[in-house]
């Protein structure tokens, strides 16, 4: 590619982007079909739309958000991005799952529901770091 920076990601980064493009497919998968009902539990009762299009359509959002995970993540860091504000967007949704005390994906009680809310954060440092969209300290910075 002329002109543009070009960069090359290791192999614990295309670990980590093949595992999130997968996971990515699989939940949006899950929210069209077998999850469907339990996905439900997520979704905060502010949202303007019904809880099952709501539902719908964050799995059509996540299976599109896997493929271009899968297949453009290691050549466009901006994928990176938006993976992350997809996952802070749905943030609510976990909140509201644990402040309404609803039962799903085995998360049948407070502390359950409670520790699962710091998982949101290093998922969204592993879709940032995983599609270069942010360095480390051994590699150079990445302009978006």
């Amino acid at each position: 590619m002329k002109g543009k920076n070009k960069q090359k990601l290791g192999i614990g980064r295309n670990l980590g982007r093949i595992a999130l493009g997968v996971f990515f497919v699989y939940a949006g998968i899950a929210h069209l079909t077998f999850g469907r009902r339990a996905f439900r539990a997520q979704v905060p009762n502010w949202m303007p739309a019904t809880k099952d299009q709501t539902v719908l359509w964050s799995g059509y959002v996540e299976i599109l958000l896997g493929l271009l995970v899968l297949f453009r993540g290691h050549r466009d860091p901006k994928i990176g991005w938006m993976i992350g504000a997809f996952l802070l967007a749905v943030f609510p949704g976990n909140w509201a799952q644990y402040k309404n005390q609803r039962n799903a994906f085995g998360l049948n009680t407070d502390t359950a529901r409670f520790i699962r809310l710091f998982f949101q954060p290093p998922l969204i440092w592993l879709a940032l770091w995983s599609m270069g969209a942010i360095h480390t300290s051994s590699q150079k910075r990445i302009e978006i």
